[in-house]
């Protein structure tokens, strides 16, 4: 059993338009294009209950849409006051045109 994810296709993440992804035995995760990099964080905001890609990406910065909390996407760390708690962010690999991500130990 393989424990890489695939999210979505990477031609599908356009710089600044966050996609949400969604895998089995995973939060709900957000998947980002920073000038042509990929990043995969948590989605949902560790202040309120709230979908970031429902938010603004402003670089490499992702603005909550309830309380304008932001959070580093690289990261995930906390960087606008009422975030205060990093969301989760995994590493990524590229697999034949496909966002992937290793299933972090002691996911279902």
């Amino acid at each position: 059993m393989s424990n890489q994810l695939r999210l979505c296709e990477v031609a599908g993440v356009k710089d600044g338009e966050p996609v949400a992804a969604f895998a089995e035995g995973m939060p709900a995760l957000a998947v980002y294009n920073v000038d042509g990099e990929i990043f995969v964080t948590d989605n949902l905001c560790t202040h309120g209950n709230a979908m970031l890609t429902d938010g603004y990406q402003d670089g490499d910065i992702i603005e909550c849409p309830f309380h304008g909390g932001s959070f580093d996407i690289k990261t995930g760390a906390a960087k606008a006051f009422p975030c205060q708690v990093a969301i989760a962010s995994y590493p990524v690999e590229i697999e034949d045109g496909w966002v992937c991500i290793t299933k972090p130990e002691g996911a279902v």
